[in-house]
């Protein structure tokens, strides 16, 4: 009985095991190059839509047909929704009509997260479970269904935040609040029009990278960032399962430029669908690689390794941060959860039981997952007996 019902159980993702059938059935019927493109287009659906950003998207849309002009029509709506505490206002603010922002938003987050979330969990985590060393990071390695059920949870409590905060910021910018958000290119020159695409992907990488190394310091991965390397195996639906003071910071981050720096709307919209889209990739547990256009962005596996190895890797879509600062992973060095700030344990300086669990670590990771399909870490272990001897 306990069994059935976790098996309905909306928070966690069994459920796609139970249609499974009727879900083969159907997929079946599609031609193979169809299911790739549902699969990709599911993650880049996910990806732009689960934190309530497709509202941003369809406001700056909004605002470019109307010349960057604020949406008037908003004034209807005053007297329903103006939330009045002595001389205070939401309309003194540019917040007038909020709670018309914020459920479209938080509804279309919850369905995208589920909905999208719970088919790319069915397409691998369930229909091609039987065979994992062909897709899988870490193949013989799985969450647990109430790891799962955590996650989904965590994910959604940490949505409801994300959409409330992407609600505000578009009914603001609707109704006239002030960014630095333009509308044509024209408006601050093309040498900006273009060097704004590099300007602004760095600056918001890079802090990113800062940010989540400081919370990987003892004090800050205790109380706030451990509860997203609960999961060492992530899933899809492991991107928003952070503490929720954690999610608004990095959100916090990425949408940054808006308010400081002359940003057209759409490199701002293209920069958070990218980021948005490798935050689900690297979240996935899947082979994923960089495509040849590329070369900063890391595979997959980097990602993974991360939650494998805890304090490493830390950035997210530029690697070079982490080669930089020293803190990528490396093949002579131990990484665990009690080792903290990037740089590792040396194998000369470990025991024998510290080698023996880290080539356990190894030897689950995919080869495939690599460039050229490669263990990228392969280190024997007579080689790491032949260190410590010669220490």
């Amino acid at each position: 009985m306990a069994n059935m019902n976790r098996m309905v159980d909306p928070m966690a993702v069994t459920w796609s095991e139970r249609y499974n059938k009727t879900f083969e059935r159907v997929w079946a019927k599609l031609p193979n190059f169809l299911g790739s493109f549902i699969a990709t287009a599911a993650v880049f659906i996910l990806g732009s839509s689960i934190r309530g950003d497709w509202l941003l998207i369809l406001v700056h849309f909004i605002k470019y047909l109307r010349n960057g002009q604020e949406d008037e029509t908003n004034s209807t709506l005053s007297s329903e929704v103006q939330t009045l505490y002595g001389d205070f206002s939401l309309k003194d603010y540019k917040l007038e009509g909020l709670p018309y922002y914020i459920l479209p938003a938080m509804t279309i987050s919850y369905v995208t997260y589920l909905g999208v979330g719970g088919f790319l969990h069915w397409y691998y985590y369930v229909r091609q479970r039987d065979r994992p060393e062909e897709w899988k990071c870490q193949p013989t390695k799985w969450l647990s269904p109430e790891l799962e059920r955590h996650e989904i949870l965590l994910g959604s409590l940490s949505l409801f935040f994300g959409s409330v905060l992407s609600g505000i910021i578009s009914c603001f910018i609707m109704n006239g609040g002030r960014t630095f958000i333009y509308y044509d290119y024209a408006d601050y020159g093309y040498v900006w029009a273009v060097l704004q695409w590099p300007a602004i992907f760095i600056w918001q990488d890079y802090l990113t990278y800062w940010g989540h190394r400081i919370f990987h310091t003892p004090f800050l991965y205790k109380h706030f960032h451990k509860l997203h390397h609960t999961y060492k195996q992530p899933t899809a639906f492991s991107v928003t399962a952070i503490h929720p003071v954690e999610f608004l910071f990095f959100q916090g981050i990425l949408i940054s430029p808006m308010f400081l720096v002359p940003t057209n709307w759409i490199t701002m919209i293209v920069l958070l669908s990218y980021t948005y889209y490798h935050g689900i990739i690297d979240h996935s547990g899947i082979n994923f690689k960089a495509y040849w256009w590329q070369p900063w962005q890391p595979n997959c596996i980097f990602h993974d390794n991360h939650h494998q190895y805890f304090h490493v890797n830390f950035g997210f879509n530029i690697k070079y941060w982490d080669t930089l600062h020293g803190t990528d992973r490396k093949k002579d060095r131990l990484y665990r959860e009690d080792i903290f700030y990037g740089q590792g344990k040396s194998v000369d300086d470990a025991t024998e039981g510290e080698l023996a669990q880290d080539m356990a670590e190894r030897e689950s990771e995919n080869p495939l997952a690599y460039d050229n399909n490669q263990h990228a870490y392969e280190l024997k272990q007579s080689d790491l007996k032949t260190s410590k001897k010669n220490k």
